[in-house]
């Protein structure tokens, strides 16, 4: 990136789950969000038509991956999927796992909570986590 410094060229953005040649996934220590995660194209892109034609069907491949691993183990009410880049420039996409009786729900997790945090629920869907992540080590072999 020519000028100003980027977080996700400077850093991890997270707790790296799988680290591949053109991505990573990561886990977001987002409060009240434990099933949040991003997908990280690891070269500096502002857009994801930015992507040649074959690493946007990687991409999107990727993403699905994360989408039906988090729906076998963390069982959300929804997936949320954004890629918004207003803040950090560079491509990356959020994976949210959400649940009807989370703080924010049904709003995004970026709107004023709807009610307060549920620790024991929030907790329940952490502990299912790990099996998740194991799941998109094996599932994305670009990532050994």
């Amino acid at each position: 990136m020519s000028g100003a410094s980027c977080p996700l060229c400077d850093g991890s953005g997270g707790r790296v789950v799988v680290q591949a040649q053109r991505w990573r996934i990561i886990h977001a220590d987002e409060a009240g969000f434990p099933a949040f995660y991003r997908l990280v194209w690891n070269r500096h892109v502002r857009e994801f038509s930015g992507l040649g034609a074959g690493e946007r069907i990687e991409c999107m491949e990727t993403l699905v991956a994360i989408e039906q691993a988090m729906l076998r183990h963390v069982q959300p009410d929804k997936v949320n999927l954004a890629a918004l880049g207003n803040a950090v420039p560079h491509l990356h996409w959020h994976v949210i796992g959400r649940f009807s009786w989370d703080s924010h729900f049904p709003g995004a997790v970026w709107s004023p909570p709807q009610r307060g945090p549920d620790a024991a629920r929030l907790q329940a869907v952490a502990s299912r986590l790990a099996p998740m992540e194991q799941e998109l080590l094996a599932l994305l072999p670009s990532s050994h």
